[in-house]
């Protein structure tokens, strides 16, 4: 893997990597805390519907996506806190029909075919520098909006109820968790692609979750676990040649099921009774 960061476009998908790694932390833990993983899923697959806006009507990628990521998702959370027995069925249709809205829409398209795979497992290999400072000055914005409303969003976690009597506007900070989060979403899939978005917000979140004392332990151990998972998936990548993102998504999937292996293993351990 050393003799690879030789070449600039390995150095720009490991820094990617990393960069989403971090993203992917601070965002999932409250992703994971809160109970949103489908409405996570849902964000993400209803972008299809912006990247096909963006490219029918010929308007700048981000802004196209992130705009119709955006409107996915407050109706999203909207559902989820007015209809909450329907929460899941809404949700689902939604991610349904954006998927289908941007796939229809590249289809229409004149004279442009677009490979909807790098969407899917992105081209981290294909990061330019340009793309990297974009991920950092985002990166910058979530984390100080997170420290400054680290309180609040602990409170909002764990106790809805004792966030509202401390005084906390709870409808809006969960309005702006999920704007940042299908900000988070839509930036990274550019990168790495929706499936390996959707594994680092869960995965390393997941596994960290028992083991951290506190949310803040939680957010920095999922970026370091899921920056684990990019280092060796882009190692194994080069290594074999092979997909670079499926590479960090498999890392990450049996990574997820040895944990659940050892953590039931234990569990009988325990149990076991005394002779």
């Amino acid at each position: 893997m050393v003799e690879a960061l030789q070449f600039e476009f390995m150095r720009n998908a490991l820094m990617a990597g990393l960069l989403a790694s971090i993203l992917c932390g601070i965002m999932g833990t409250l992703v994971v805390v809160n109970r949103i993983v489908f409405l996570s899923g849902g964000i993400a697959h209803a972008a299809y519907g912006g990247i096909g806006l963006a490219f029918y009507f010929g308007w700048p990628f981000l802004a196209g996506t992130i705009g119709f990521s955006l409107a996915s998702a407050l109706l999203m959370a909207a559902v989820t806190l007015k209809a909450r027995h329907r929460a899941d069925t809404i949700i689902g249709v939604v991610w349904a029909v954006g998927m289908a809205v941007g796939i229809i829409l590249l289809d229409l398209t004149p004279g442009y075919n677009v490979d909807l795979m790098s969407y899917l497992f992105g081209s981290i290999l294909t990061v330019p520098r340009s793309d990297l400072w974009m991920m950092v000055a985002i990166g910058i914005l979530i984390s100080a909006l997170v420290g400054i409303y680290y309180k609040d969003l602990l409170a909002l976690s764990y106790d809805e109820e004792f966030a509202r009597i401390r005084g906390v506007p709870v409808t809006l900070l969960y309005f702006t968790l999920i704007a940042l989060l299908a900000v988070t979403i839509v930036l990274v899939i550019q990168v790495v692609g929706l499936i390996l978005v959707i594994a680092l917000l869960t995965i390393p979140p997941f596994i960290i979750e028992k083991h951290a004392r506190s949310l803040a332990q939680m957010m920095v151990g999922s970026s370091i676990l899921g920056a684990l998972f990019t280092i060796t998936g882009l190692g194994l990548s080069y290594t074999y040649d092979l997909t670079s993102g499926a590479s960090i998504i498999l890392v990450a999937g049996v990574v997820f099921f040895l944990f659940l292996l050892l953590e039931q293993i234990l569990l009988r351990f325990h149990k076991k009774p005394l002779p």
